[in-house]
């Protein structure tokens, strides 16, 4: 068949397309509440600001008379630093002890919480995960002071015969080296506390992320025959990995703060020592505060806020690390 349509004249001109209409962009004017909310909102951020360099002015301020007090004035006028020839001395050993009982607090309780985690997001009947979450979540509500208690009263009698065991069998690792104490007040009894207090705050949040995966994702990897604990590694595990992090982050800054039930079960010492099971070894700074500072003359006091800047400035550090980390990996999880 052939077509009737003539071809176009030479002198006839392609049709051109329309130019694009440019739409002016509407600016959006704050009124009333709408205004009020955004300065509010505005207020609340730059009050976050306020309050880290308000903390961080009050710490170098009043622990700058120990700082700048030479180091033979400040070990005598200082009685409880003991052998420690200046600050830096003194510090030190309280830094290793602080970040050893958080670090083995974290070895300790993250396991554990991603275990209960996954136990009632994936596994547990709806009304059982529901209770267990309940239960769990209760922990977070009990005063340090009833973890210091029970972990003196309670937990050190019990633990005592397991820790004579490691060592007697285990004592060719440094951490279950040494002499065992008899009344088992040790930093490896700390640790199990101070893992019990933060197993509520990892398994929250790691709760929160796992349901957070997409259905879909789940279902593919079933679809596909996967078992479901094959599902949970390629699925969830995944998406999950910057909110474990996170967790993980929030736990150990609730560690290394820790006072009253340090203080209350760990018999302390100032050595660089990885001798979990012997006692007299290591010293938080928060629980060294807490036990200096009522009879410690005005330069003590500021020696131990000094201590206290060093355990700002390691929680910052912890913190940012942890931001670095999420970002990082925020691209092949949930993050975004």
């Amino acid at each position: 068949m052939t077509s009737t349509q003539s071809p176009p004249t030479p002198t006839q001109s392609p049709t051109l397309a329309p130019a694009p209409v440019r739409r002016r962009r509407t600016r959006v004017v704050d009124r009333g509440a709408s205004r009020l909310f955004r300065w509010t909102a505005t207020a609340a951020g730059a009050l976050i600001l306020l309050v880290l360099v308000a903390v961080a002015a009050f710490l170098v301020l009043r622990a700058w008379p120990a700082l700048a007090t030479p180091a033979a004035e400040l070990t005598e006028k200082v009685s409880w630093m003991g052998d420690a020839t200046s600050l830096l001395d003194f510090v030190g050993p309280l830094i290793f002890g602080t970040i050893l009982a958080a670090a083995l607090a974290l070895v300790i309780a993250t396991p554990i919480a991603l275990g209960i985690a996954l136990f009632t997001s994936h596994y547990a009947p709806r009304r059982l995960a529901s209770g267990l979450g309940y239960l769990v979540d209760l922990l977070a509500a009990i005063p340090s002071v009833v973890y210091g208690l029970w972990g003196g009263l309670v937990l050190a009698p019990m633990v005592k015969p397991i820790w004579a065991w490691l060592n007697e069998y285990l004592g060719f690792i440094p951490i279950f080296g040494g002499t065992v104490s008899p009344t088992a007040r040790v930093l490896m009894t700390v640790g199990i506390v101070l893992a019990v207090m933060i197993l509520p705050i990892i398994t929250a949040v790691s709760r929160e992320v796992f349901l957070q995966t997409p259905r879909l994702h789940e279902e593919a990897a079933l679809a596909l025959g996967a078992t479901r604990w094959e599902m949970i590694r390629v699925a969830v595990l995944p998406f999950a990995r910057s909110g474990i992090v996170s967790a993980a982050m929030l736990g150990l800054g609730r560690a290394l703060g820790e006072t009253m039930a340090v203080l209350m079960i760990l018999s302390p010492g100032f050595l660089y020592s990885f001798h979990l099971l012997e006692a007299g070894q290591q010293q938080t700074i928060a629980a060294n505060i807490a036990a200096q500072f009522p009879e410690a003359n005005p330069l003590g006091v500021s020696a131990l806020i000094a201590t206290g800047l060093a355990l700002f400035v390691i929680t910052l550090i912890v913190n940012m690390a942890a931001r670095a980390i999420v970002a990082r990996r925020k691209d092949f999880s949930g993050a975004n």
